[in-house]
This record gives C-alpha cells, structure tokens and sequence, in this order.
C-alpha cells in the first residue's frame, strides 16, 4: 500500500529514520498487535502504537474505567469513567490517528477464550499488560503453543520489568518464573502502591519492542530481563537462558494445552 500524502505528513519523522522510512511505514500499516490489558501499561503501549500507525490493535479488557486509574492509565480522562477501558481506548485512538483499526474485546481471558482471540486477526505480536500472576502464566503458555511472540510487562512502587519471547529464538515467562508464587507472597500494585510514570517507562518499552519485531529491526529483550528503578533511575539487563526442562517451551514439555491457573 502506498501512503497518502496526509500520510507522509502525519509519519514524517519515520520516514526519515532509516531504519523505518517509507517501506517500514507500510509494514507498520499492515501489522497487527494484541494488547491484553488497558490499564497502567496497556495505555502508554496503546497510545504509542496508535500513534505509530500500527494498522490493527486488538485490545481485551473486562473492566471499566474508576477514577483511582486515572493516575496511571492515561489513555482513559474523566468523561470516560463508568466506560468500558476498551470503549474508551478505542475512542481515544479514533481521535489520535484514524489511520489505526481498534479491535476491542470486553472480556476476561481464561484458557477457552485466549488462542481464539489470539487466532481471531492472525495478530503478529502480543504485549501482556495484565497485573495478575495467573493471567501472565495463561498468556505466556498460550503465545509458546500457538508460536506467537509476546513482550512480558510487570510494574509496582517506583519501577518494573520487561522481556520478549520470541519462538525459538530464547527463554518463555515459565523459564525465569516457573510457577505461580504462593498467595500473599507478593504484594499487589494496589496493597503497595505504583507510580504513574514507571508504568509509562515499561509500556513506551513493550510498544518499543513490538515495533522493533514487525519491522525487524534492532536488538530485542530475547534471552534478558531488562530492570528498571525509578527512584535510583537505573536500568541493567540480566542474561537469562532458555530453561531446557521448561514445562511449557522445554524439550519434553508437560503443558501441551491451556488450563486456567488459580
């Protein structure tokens, strides 16, 4: 697809990047993205890819917005409070670029309804912007099944972390984190607390590396964790390796179809 001249002018500064330029801009156009979640980090990643003219963005979400997310879900304002987060980030990419398909899906993913979701535009990347142990290990198990890439995400207080799976190509969620920790072992953002802005920092990141896979471009967080803190404004990234006897991406694995953890 050639682009318009309103769009030359709109993805200007793409197309002068070098890395990107006019057949990146096309590919982009033509890509597709699953954001699972809208809250903290689902808006700044939405909002990134919207304005990068990623052509579809499939966003599921159950939930509605309450006024204690606008300090962090900045995709969301007042007027949309009572809304579906989905009905709302779809309205606010309308109004951003209408170069850019909104897929919404209001609803909880479980293991009957993810692959389907997943199948359902064929999407060529997946970000997990969910804030739950069990709805991490339900995504990361159901993107190494269906060979989907996916960037994991997880923010508390001041700071949070980031890495990619790519099939193949390096370690899943399960090979760095096994199994669900116990209950009540790790706080939540809402018994502890999160800082608007990280959520920002690690959701510009995972929009960051969805990009960087469509066009394939760059070096992406396969094999490391990157570690953000906000308070010492500190990143470092910690090698990790593919865990051979993984149960889901190992060599003889033992979850070969979805179930819902608890």
């Amino acid at each position: 697809m050639a682009l318009t001249e309103k769009q030359e002018e709109r993805y200007g500064r793409h197309l002068v990047l070098k890395e990107i330029g006019r057949t990146g801009q096309e590919k982009l156009l033509q890509s597709k993205v699953l954001v699972i979640g809208a809250g903290g980090l689902g808006s700044p990643a939405i909002l990134y890819l919207g304005a990068a003219g990623m052509g579809t963005i499939g966003i599921i979400d159950n939930d509605v917005v309450d006024v204690s997310n606008l300090q962090r879900q900045i995709i969301h304002s007042m007027p949309a409070v009572g809304t579906a987060k989905v009905v709302s980030a779809r309205e606010r990419i309308g109004q951003l670029n209408p170069d850019v398909s909104i897929i919404p899906y209001h609803e909880y993913i479980d293991s009957h309804t993810i692959a389907d979701i997943i199948r359902d535009r064929d999407y060529d990347f997946v970000i997990d912007c969910t804030d739950n142990f069990p709805a991490k290990f339900l995504i990361n198990d159901a993107c190494v099944l269906l060979h989907k890439p996916f960037s994991h995400g997880g923010v508390i207080r001041f700071g949070g972390q980031t890495m990619t799976y790519v099939p193949r190509q390096g370690p899943c969620y399960r090979c760095v984190f096994e199994t669900l920790p116990p209950e009540g072992d790790v706080p939540s953002a809402k018994e502890v607390g999160v800082f608007g802005a990280a959520a920002g920092t690690i959701g510009t990141i995972q929009a960051t590396e969805a990009v960087k896979y469509v066009l394939g471009i760059g070096q992406l967080l396969t094999g490391s964790m990157l570690i953000y803190d906000g308070l010492t404004m500190e990143m470092r990234k910690i090698n990790i390796n593919r865990n051979s006897h993984c149960a889901v991406c190992g060599d003889t694995p033992s979850i070969t179809k979805l179930a819902d953890l608890k």
